[in-house]
């Protein structure tokens, strides 16, 4: 994977701006934080993020991909500022599970998702290389 990064312009905290990779496509649809069971375990927005993760390393591994074959991501959150008072907390769950490696990323706030529970949801695309 090669991080894209034009001249001049400062490297973003946590993400890419794009990156450039070859190889075998996964896309992951949006995983929210339920268990494959569909049940939740909590209703703190770490936690559940934690768990979506989970969730993503999971479908990723199915396909014989790794977190670190993750190009881009997607976040779909309800509470920007339980998103900022969570940050810590949220990186933490993000480099246990996916790694320390940059992706290009975007965060959206929306006004609520799908299951009236979920405070979040992510989409990946991975490639893995042949």
């Amino acid at each position: 994977m090669q991080v894209l990064l034009p001249p001049g312009w400062p490297r973003p905290k946590g993400y890419a701006n794009g990156v450039s990779v070859q190889g075998r496509q996964i896309f992951v649809a949006g995983m929210i934080g339920w268990d494959g069971d569909g049940v939740f375990h909590t209703d703190e927005l770490a936690g559940q993020v934690r768990q979506a993760l989970q969730n993503i390393v999971a479908v990723l591994a199915a396909g014989g991909a790794k977190p670190e074959h993750i190009v881009r991501m997607t976040w779909y959150i309800t509470d920007k500022q339980d998103y900022l008072a969570q940050q810590a907390e949220i990186g933490r769950a993000y480099r246990d599970l996916i790694g320390s490696f940059s992706v290009a990323m975007t965060a959206v706030q929306v006004a609520t998702l799908i299951e009236d529970r979920a405070k979040v949801e992510i989409e990946v695309t991975a490639v893995v290389p042949e």
